[in-house]
């Protein structure tokens, strides 16, 4: 078989292979820049020098003409037009907005190192990954498939931190640092709960039959859950006001106001000095 063949055989194979995918999608890039314009426009305490110079109604214009443009490529799986839900997200927008203020007064009255609100807003990855998450919960709720999580997804890229855009998540989230991050589909987060890095959020296993039940743990109001704890199972309830240490595995559930922690012996001996 000559080259020639072996090319026109390649390009007829991925020819029949296109037929298989089932859904089209927005570009990467593409979403990401809708994510990041969203967020300059919300919050414009950092601006490129294009946005700089655009007024809120002409940068509103443009965010409903991108979102449009992201859900088209999945208009044979929507249950409304591009445009309509749009219109229906940027409805939402105001309570989003809320929340996200919550969020960010929550991370600069907690952390000693934070320098005030514009700078939770401006540098950390807590927040970001926050806010990418309650925009596409909110697209996930009008039955938007796949692009919700590809915008979470982005957000995982550029922050560590990965939150399914189908957890339930209350006012006051605080992720500390957040690198390692995993809260996964069905978990269900109250308010003013914090998390440290390194915290898992997940199931006690996986398996493609387990994907219409809870899989994921319930945290109530007030929980603090510090650096590399592991938390699963759709079962598992973490009560409210309760602190879990570090590097605890928990696979079931405690009482409010409870402490958790995890007992290790560390052992320090002085070197002889000859």
């Amino acid at each position: 078989m000559t080259t020639s063949d072996q090319t026109n055989d390649l390009l007829e194979y991925l020819r029949q292979q296109r037929d298989l995918f089932r859904y089209r999608l927005p570009s990467r890039p593409d979403a990401g820049r809708f994510i990041d314009q969203l967020m300059r426009f919300l919050f414009p305490v950092t601006q490129d020098c294009q946005s700089a110079t655009q007024d809120v109604s002409r940068t509103y214009a443009q965010l409903n003409d991108q979102l449009v443009c992201l859900m088209r490529p999945l208009s044979g799986h929507l249950h409304q037009a591009p445009e309509e839900l749009s219109m229906l997200f940027f409805e939402q927008l105001r309570s989003i907005y809320d929340d996200l203020l919550y969020d960010a007064r929550a991370i600069a009255d907690n952390d000693p190192a934070s320098k005030g609100f514009e700078e939770v807003i401006a540098v950390y990855p807590g927040f970001y990954a926050i806010a990418v998450y309650r925009f596409a919960h909110a697209l996930l709720r009008l039955n938007v498939p796949l692009l919700p999580r590809m915008l979470t997804e982005y957000a995982h890229g550029q922050t560590g931190i990965d939150i399914h855009p189908g957890a339930r998540i209350g006012r006051s989230f605080f992720i500390d640092h957040g690198t390692g991050v995993v809260i996964g589909e069905t978990t269900v987060i109250g308010e003013n709960v914090k998390v440290y890095q390194g915290v898992t959020l997940g199931a006690t296993h996986v398996a493609k039959n387990m994907a219409q039940k809870k899989r994921h743990p319930t945290i109530e109001d007030n929980v603090v859950i510090y650096a590399n704890a592991t938390i699963l199972g759709g079962k598992t309830v973490v009560g409210h006001d309760s602190v879990i240490g570090g590097n605890v595995w928990l696979t079931n559930s405690v009482e409010p106001y409870s402490l958790v922690y995890h007992q290790s012996q560390i052992e320090v001996r002085t070197k002889e000095v000859e």
